[in-house]
């Protein structure tokens, strides 16, 4: 899920950039310093913008650096367990396919993309339905659930999201519509 909110941090300014115009320094350290990162709360940082000083900076004894407090508007990415997102396959390997929503990868493993037994095709970067025949490719668009969820504050690609098709209403877009007009024709 995506928010926009407003956020108040401390930056470090080090003695070498007080020389330089404050207010550009202040931008490009703040956008280096939050943009791109987990906080503890789960919250990706995908953009900031609208970035203001706040009040005068402090000057932290035997350091040099001034420690300025800014605000400034973050639109965040924050994924939920139980979250019914959409994405496409990125990469498909012999354990599952890697599916990109947002920011962020999730891992569908072989075991959650359908009820039946799975056939892989490393060479065409497909999985295969043993009886349904039915295929999930590179760049296929789906609909999963996620079941497991660890951010990685350090290194968000190294985050660990688990994610299900396992269920009425997930899967490949087109196996959801097929799906959709069998239950339609049946009635």
């Amino acid at each position: 899920m995506y928010l926009l909110t407003t956020r108040e941090k401390v930056v470090r300014i080090p003695p070498y950039r007080l020389g330089e115009d404050l207010d550009k320094v202040i931008k490009e350290l703040t956008c280096e310093s939050f943009e791109g990162k987990i906080e503890g709360n789960d919250s990706f940082t995908v953009l900031i913008r609208n970035i203001e000083p706040v009040g005068p900076g402090r000057v932290v004894h035997g350091d040099g650096a001034v420690y300025q407090k800014v605000r400034f508007e973050a639109l965040i990415f924050r994924p939920q367990l139980h979250e019914v997102i959409e994405g496409f396959v990125c990469e498909v390997m012999k354990f599952g396919a890697f599916i990109r929503f947002g920011p962020l990868d999730g891992l569908l493993h072989i075991s959650q993309i359908t009820d039946d037994r799975i056939d892989v095709d490393t060479d065409n970067q497909r999985l295969i339905g043993k009886d349904t025949k039915r295929d999930l490719r590179l760049n296929d668009k789906v609909r999963a659930r996620i079941v497991a969820l660890s951010l990685n504050e350090r290194s968000p690609r190294e985050s660990k999201i688990g994610l299900t098709m396992r269920q009425p209403g997930l899967g490949k877009f087109e196996w959801i519509e097929e799906d959709r007009k069998k239950k339609g024709g049946a009635s």
